[in-house]
């Protein structure tokens, strides 16, 4: 395992949520983070490649906090950074290849196809990194949305149920706890 590249990227990913120019706050980091640990996790239990789904993960999102003019096209402009950064590394081009290709099918919305286990386990660490969010989904949508209390608590609800359904069958089984737990939270007392 290259801890060193692991290292660095953990670095990196700090440093460029912490600059101005980060429109998504530090809150991002807090997100990436939860995508490496939810991503190690399933690469233990789905037998994939973890060193490549570490470094995915580090690097999902790293176009939308360099520049959020990326945004809607991230997982692409991800992949490309992606492969000059795995290059100045010097690191194998086949496992470059699994990388990028991990990062372009991050995205739960876009219903891309999963070919690998390694896509399989980044794209169902992303989606479940939200139950790991609740404070920076609800100061989102209080503070930031400016929503009212049901309000505020439906939307994240829905957020998360949205999250959920995006998981691969295997993965809602191995999280179901999580997600019940997570929304029993969320329940107003009856």
């Amino acid at each position: 395992m290259r801890n060193d590249i692991l290292e660095n990227l953990q670095k990196e990913i700090y440093s460029r949520c912490q600059k101005e120019s980060n429109q998504f706050g530090m809150g991002c980091y807090y997100h990436i983070a939860a995508v490496v640990k939810n991503a190690e996790a399933l690469a233990e239990k789905y037998g994939a490649d973890k060193e490549v789904v570490l470094i995915a993960a580090w690097l999902h999102d790293i176009a939308s906090i360099t520049d959020y003019r990326l945004y809607e096209l991230h997982h692409i402009h991800g992949a490309e950074m992606a492969r000059h950064i795995l290059q100045g590394y010097h690191y194998d081009d086949q496992k470059i290849l699994i990388v990028e290709e991990c990062i372009k099918n991050h995205r739960g919305s876009l219903n891309s196809e999963k070919r690998t286990v390694e896509e399989l386990c980044v794209a169902d660490a992303d989606a479940v990194s939200h139950f790991d969010g609740i404070p920076g989904l609800l100061y989102f949508a209080y503070v930031q949305k400016g929503m009212g209390m049901e309000e505020g608590r439906e939307f994240v609800k829905d957020k998360l149920a949205r999250s959920f359904q995006k998981l691969s069958a295997e993965s809602k089984k191995y999280y179901q706890n999580k997600f019940k737990t997570v929304m029993d939270v969320l329940e107003p007392f009856r």
